[in-house]
């Protein structure tokens, strides 16, 4: 069964400003969405508002068709990828797994330069990031966003992400937000372009360029 997470009707103002007046994203099961922007267009404050962790003047956000207006107390519905780290840096890469009831085998089938013994201080800011991309995509949910996922990961291990995100789509639907548009463009099946407050449907690189967003 395919299931749906649909955006729109969001208005977020701060003060006389207004973030966001046209607002529309569809995300499904089974593809990877990518959603960009330029700085201060709101990429995060958008997820911030889907996820329920930012209260706007008017939105609608829909899983399957029904209103869910707090999705992160919905976990099976929708789990959530900040900028900021999550993962506690005193516990043990096992532990980790283990509080999130993840098989330690699969993870190392992934990522074999992982040692599991090691503390999350241990390891390098790209290591850390890929730990916790790894636990949303895995932790089972319809949905998963993952917000800037690529930053502090050096080029080999944005590679093996990108491997392993387009292989986890086959369980949910995945929404990444990022500022390395090439390497979302690579595995996103849809792209939206955030820009003066509303979505665009970027079916093309060339749209990116015609909206403005690059210049080829």
């Amino acid at each position: 069964m395919i299931h749906t997470l649909e955006t729109d009707g969001v208005q977020l103002d701060f003060g006389l400003h207004r973030v966001f007046s046209d607002i529309y994203l569809k995300c499904e099961t089974g593809k990877i969405t990518g959603l960009l922007g330029r700085n201060g267009e709101g990429k995060t404050c958008l997820m911030k508002i889907i996820s329920g962790n930012l209260n706007a003047s008017s939105n609608s956000i829909r899983f399957d068709g029904h209103v869910v207006s707090n999705a992160r107390s919905h976990p099976h519905l929708l789990l959530y990828l900040p900028q900021f780290n999550f993962i506690p840096r005193s516990l043990r890469v096992k532990q980790v797994l283990d509080d999130f009831g993840l098989a330690r085998n699969d993870f190392i089938n992934w990522f074999p330069q992982f040692e599991l013994d090691l503390k999350v201080t241990q390891l390098s800011g790209g290591q850390w990031r890929m730990l916790e991309i790894y636990i949303i995509a895995k932790t089972p949910s319809q949905f998963a966003m993952l917000d800037e996922p690529f930053t502090h990961l050096n080029p080999i291990q944005i590679e093996n992400i990108k491997v392993f995100l387009t292989a986890q789509k086959e369980h949910k639907g995945i929404l990444i937000t990022d500022h390395m548009y090439k390497h979302l463009l690579e595995i996103s099946d849809t792209v939206y372009l955030l820009k003066d407050g509303k979505t665009h449907l970027a079916k093309s690189i060339d749209d990116l360029d015609t909206l403005g967003y690059i210049r080829l």
